[in-house]
């Protein structure tokens, strides 16, 4: 057997041990982890003795869910609780070394160190482990019963997977959707969301599993394959050969212009959030309007991350309600000169429209924290006199945060955009009469607070809480930083608009909805510039593949009164990324429901691409 082989065989033997012990728990795979003592209940089924330390690293406040592509990702960091590392723990409380634990030793380790437990749990866990009722814990009998006892749950787990057929070609994927339209006509009339968010997106998988991820025993028949499914296959040539086919206006510096900026961030749930903007045109005229990262230039030596990730800006004509919105262009074309600059130019009619970031999540994906034993960087420091001060890679963290959120670049922040800071960062606005107060304690400027003066903020928070960095944490990984300070769960963004000939209004708009408006204008865009495609055997689901200059997206359409449940295999793909981080999952779409399937972007922007995809529907119930 090679190498490869042997890894592939590795990895599906990992994958199916992950779907046995998720489906010892759950019904589907489909299902999510909806609380702390879930996700802890599943962690044991797989053979994992999680802390509550090892919960809340995964749990956070902010999380709400986590999904079985999550879950995988977890186990791959979590090993497995080994039978020499418990007795290890048990040797350090066994003060004689007698191979016993009394009930009082047990009892002064438990209560005294880690995560403390009361006397009455104490009492309970003796109760039950004292197999011998000696009133003494053979703890190495004890080690061995426990791991035993967790291998066989493990290995039930899998013989009822093997002996449940329908089970065994469940496979994985994210399972959100946009509700039918029955179901958010009551919000319809609401105003629009300046907070949109895409659908959830499982955790960073590597290119290479990209490219290996097999997965055999997931599949279903030839037969049924021929049955019932659909087969799609584009290729693509690199971004490198490809010109813009927008140049830019002559005597564009002449045009009114405006520009405004945001930022897509990463959700705990793997969803990507946005603010949303509205743009006035009081006259018909041209428009010139472009999207693209933007740099932070902190450290010049090294590109970010984010400046690799795709935007696109859909405008919507902003009607009575969402409902009636529609899509009238989007920014499909992309600069050659510029990386990631995406482009729309045409006319605009009088009227307001909505301008709606979105990003497809393929290069701004959920990472699994690896490094979590590495000391995190020092926040906090103290001056020769003993004053709190903040570090200097702190300093630039938070002046590049002030660049995020300082939307109009005018170098100040006011309370409309101080406020996204604050409901990003607390979840809470900041009124005017806690303005004033800030006013009076901080550098301002015509009411608007500076740099200096958010560094003054942030100062005083740490000086508040004696030097104990938690809550500027709270506030770095809210604004998509990790613990080495790099900005990894977050893409911040620019939005220029020129018109020829009349001046415009950008601004952005209310957060109180959510994501309806993007998914409706995403729907939209992929529907009309593609034919639909049956999936054989049902007339009633349709398969839209849009296919862009640089990404294609797929939209799975049911009609019918019936969930259904569509495999995708992307294993003859090359040189291809999902945005669901993985080459073969499942998608379950609602009756009478739209679901965007994934997004496709190429690894490398530099070599062509080939897109082959099979959808095959596994149920219909």
């Amino acid at each position: 057997m090679s190498g490869q082989e042997s890894h592939r065989d590795e990895d599906e033997d990992f994958y199916m041990k992950c779907r046995a012990s998720y489906l010892a728990v759950f019904r589907s795979s489909l299902s999510n982890i909806t609380s702390k003592q879930l996700l802890c209940r599943v962690l044991q089924q797989a053979g994992r003795n999680p802390s509550l330390a090892t919960l809340s690293k995964y749990w956070t406040p902010r999380t709400s869910k986590l999904n079985f592509d999550d879950f995988c990702e977890i186990l791959k960091c979590e090993k497995k609780t080994e039978e020499t590392e418990l007795m290890r723990a048990f040797k350090k409380m066994d003060v004689n070394s007698d191979g016993y634990i009394t009930h009082s030793e047990l009892e002064k380790a438990l209560t005294t160190r880690g995560e403390k437990m009361t006397t009455e749990e104490v009492k309970t866990i003796f109760t039950l482990a004292d197999i011998n009722k000696d009133g003494k814990l053979n703890y190495e009998e004890f080690c061995r019963l426990l791991v035993s006892t967790a291998e066989q749950c493990q290995v039930a787990a899998l013989e009822r997977l093997e002996a449940d057929a329908k089970l065994k070609i469940q496979n994985f994927g994210s399972q959100s959707y946009s509700p039918p339209k029955s179901a958010v006509s009551s919000a319809s009339s609401a105003a629009a969301a300046p907070v949109a968010a895409t659908h959830p997106q499982p955790p960073e998988t590597s290119d290479a599993t990209l490219r290996k991820d097999s997965r055999s025993s997931s599949r279903p028949s030839s037969a049924r394959s021929r049955r019932s499914s659909l087969a799609n296959s584009i290729n693509m040539t690199s971004s490198s050969t490809k010109s813009s086919k927008v140049p830019e206006p002559a005597g564009l510096q002449e045009w009114h212009h405006s520009h405004m900026k945001g930022c897509f961030f990463l959700e705990d749930d793997g969803s990507i959030g946005s603010l949303q903007y509205q743009l006035h045109i009081p006259q018909t005229t041209n428009v010139y309007l472009t999207i693209q990262p933007q740099s932070l230039g902190h450290r010049p030596d090294k590109s970010p991350p984010w400046m690799t990730v795709d935007t696109v800006l859909f405008i919507m004509s902003a009607g009575e309600t969402k409902e009636d919105s529609t899509v009238v262009h989007f920014t499909e074309s992309k600069d050659k000169e510029v990386y990631q600059k995406y482009i729309w130019k045409g006319e605009l009619n009088t009227g307001t429209y909505y301008l709606l970031p979105f990003t497809s999540g393929c290069r701004l994906k959920k990472r699994i924290k690896k490094n979590l034993s590495d000391k995190p960087v020092e926040l906090v420091s103290r001056t020769d006199s003993g004053e709190l001060d903040l570090t200097l890679e702190l300093r630039e963290a938070l002046s590049d945060i002030f660049e995020i959120i300082d939307l109009d670049g005018n170098g100040l922040l006011s309370l409309e955009e101080y406020n996204f800071f604050e409901l990003r960062t607390s979840g809470e606005k900041c009124d005017k009469e806690a303005w004033a107060v800030c006013k009076e304690n901080f550098d301002m400027r015509n009411n608007q607070l500076t740099r200096q003066g958010f560094m003054e903020l942030n100062l005083m928070e740490a000086t508040e809480k004696d030097g104990d960095p938690a809550d500027l944490w709270v506030i770095l990984e809210a604004m998509g930083y990790n613990r080495t300070l790099e900005l990894v769960e977050a893409c911040p963004f620019q939005i220029d608009v020129h018109c020829e000939d009349m001046p415009l209004s950008l601004q952005t708009i209310s957060m109180d909805t959510g994501p309806k408006l993007l998914n409706q204008a995403l729907h939209k865009s992929i529907i009309a510039r593609t034919g639909a495609k049956a999936l054989r055997g049902q007339d009633n689901v349709f398969i839209y593949t849009y296919r862009g200059e640089h990404r294609i997206s797929s939209l799975i359409v049911n009609k019918t009164n019936q969930k259904v449940t569509v495999h995708i295999n992307n294993e003859q793909s090359r040189n291809c990324s999902s945005s669901r981080g993985m080459s073969v999952f499942a998608v379950e779409v609602p009756a009478r429901t739209k679901m965007v399937c994934q997004h496709i972007l190429p690894i490398s922007d530099k070599q062509d691409w080939t897109y082959n995809c099979v959808e095959t529907i596994l149920t219909c119930t």
